[in-house]
């Protein structure tokens, strides 16, 4: 009978080191792993840590069972409060996870309350029942026993086992089958132990219950986890596909070929834009309407990202027609206006200057619907605001009229027009690159080519901010009008 029970013994000091060890590979391996949340990362390195005390406190007191000594007995009592503390504990963290995933709104906060209120309980029976041997005893032997009141140490894990259950059923469909399923063992294994062991020593049925259940229901997680973040991966790379498609085609509706018109001497022009997005919604344009007009367009659509994109392009190819009919600057913004408002459920606007150039004389007429001011140098002189009088946005009101100005260029002059981008440029304190600090970059060498001028000023720029991040899309025109030759 001796024998007999030493085997037992035995298996129970196996299976406890084993269960030790099986759960350090799965800490190791949630520790180590990339793909999974933050939170789900965090929670199974505490369940896990749980379970590790757990097994660890069970083991201890196997081997110290029956040893004499007064400093033992101390121990003993000490390592199987933490051993049945950190079951309670688990029970708690499974509860957790369970209202987690069944994405219980209604009755969570209520259910967070009852299952700390339980645990509470669960720790006082323990606290209380240490000193008065009420849930387990050491015999003048130091050997383990259990008390009457044992079940009584179970009472609150098992309410909310019980409560798990529930929440299973009710909210079924919230949860994945596989995982519910492996919520279900982890549940139902610990439980039949529970009943069995409360009524029987010899192998530690829980040991075995509680480890096998717990990864298997880590490993199911796990893999439901991967799925979602290749599904994230996967739908990432063709949104990533998608944006990339949809920038190139925004880049290529605008003019990028440079010199844009090498047979004209009697202008050169220089155009960028630098988006904050993938795609963004300032656009420039330039175009001859006829053999001596010249069209510039800067604008700035509302919101960033594709829907501002979408509606750039529309807008783009609305001021185009309108011009190419060959309108005035104000009739054309007030005909855009009008087409823009008359679909415009989204109710997003777009700002816009517009001039129309007369190359041979140098006369420009120009138009201003909510945009920056243009600035000019008048021959050698230096870059000046034009404060034209604003109009108000495109797609902002039907029936808007707008109203025209003229601007004289003489040959050497230069005309540089950009989106609030460039003044509203912020560092990392959010200090404003301003309007005086633009003047100044254009005028540090106004007599250069237009592409050598936006080259000055977005070094400027980029000066200023460092490493703050770009939150607004960066746009800039410069036409240097030459006359003729």
């Amino acid at each position: 009978m001796e024998f007999s029970y030493s085997v037992i013994d035995m298996i129970n000091l196996l299976v406890i080191a084993g269960g030790i060890g099986v759960c350090g590979l799965c800490f190791m391996h949630i520790t180590s792993s990339v793909h999974l949340r933050k939170v789900v990362r965090r929670y199974f390195q505490v369940f896990f840590g749980l379970i590790i005390l757990y097994i660890s406190a069970h083991l201890a007191r196997e081997l110290m069972n029956g040893m004499p000594g007064a400093g033992v007995r101390a121990a003993l009592y000490t390592v199987t409060f933490f051993e049945v503390l950190a079951a309670g504990f688990m029970t708690f963290m499974i509860s957790m996870l369970v209202l987690t995933v069944s994405k219980a709104e209604r009755s969570g906060k209520p259910l967070v309350i009852t299952f700390l209120v339980l645990t509470g309980i669960h720790a006082l029976i323990l606290a209380v029942g240490w000193p008065l041997d009420l849930v387990y005893f050491f015999d003048e032997l130091n050997a383990y026993h259990r008390s009457g009141g044992y079940l009584l140490s179970n009472l609150a894990p098992l309410v909310m086992l019980v409560i798990d259950m529930v929440l299973l059923v009710k909210y079924r469909k919230n949860i994945a089958p596989r995982v519910r399923t492996a919520f279900w063992i982890y549940i139902a294994a610990p439980v039949a132990a529970i009943i069995i062991q409360s009524f029987s020593y010899g192998i530690q049925f829980i040991i075995f219950a509680t480890v096998g259940a717990a990864v298997y229901m880590f490993s199911v997680i796990v893999k439901d986890q991967n799925e979602k973040y290749s599904k994230q991966q996967l739908e990432s790379s063709r949104i990533e596909a998608e944006l990339n498609m949809a920038s190139s085609i925004q880049t290529n509706m605008l003019p990028s070929i440079y010199p844009a018109f090498p047979e004209r001497p009697e202008f050169d022009i220089y155009a960028t834009m630098d988006p904050a997005k993938e795609v963004g919604g300032d656009f420039y344009d330039f175009f001859l309407v006829d053999d001596d007009h010249l069209c510039i367009v800067m604008a700035d659509v509302s919101g960033k990202g594709v829907p501002a994109a979408l509606f750039m392009m529309a807008s783009k190819i609305i001021l185009a027609n309108n011009a190419m009919q060959g309108k005035s600057p104000a009739r054309i913004l007030a005909d855009a206006n009008s087409a823009i408002c008359a679909n415009n459920r989204e109710e997003m606007f777009v700002t816009v200057w517009l001039g129309i150039l007369e190359l041979s004389t140098g006369k420009l007429v120009a138009a201003n619907a909510g945009h920056e001011y243009p600035v000019l140098k008048h021959g050698a002189g230096l870059f000046e605001l034009v404060k034209d009088k604003h109009g108000f946005v495109i797609g902002g009101m039907d029936g808007a009229r707008y109203k025209e100005y003229e601007l004289q260029m003489e040959p050497g002059s230069k005309l540089f027009l950009y989106t609030d981008g460039v003044p509203e440029a912020s560092d990392s304190d959010k200090n404003l690159f301003g309007t005086d600090r633009m003047l100044e970059a254009l005028n540090g060498e106004p007599a250069a080519a237009p592409e050598k001028i936006l080259a000055n000023v977005r070094r400027n720029v980029d000066g200023f901010v460092k490493s703050a991040e770009q939150f607004d899309d960066l746009t800039m025109l410069c036409l240097e009008y030459r006359g003729k030759e």
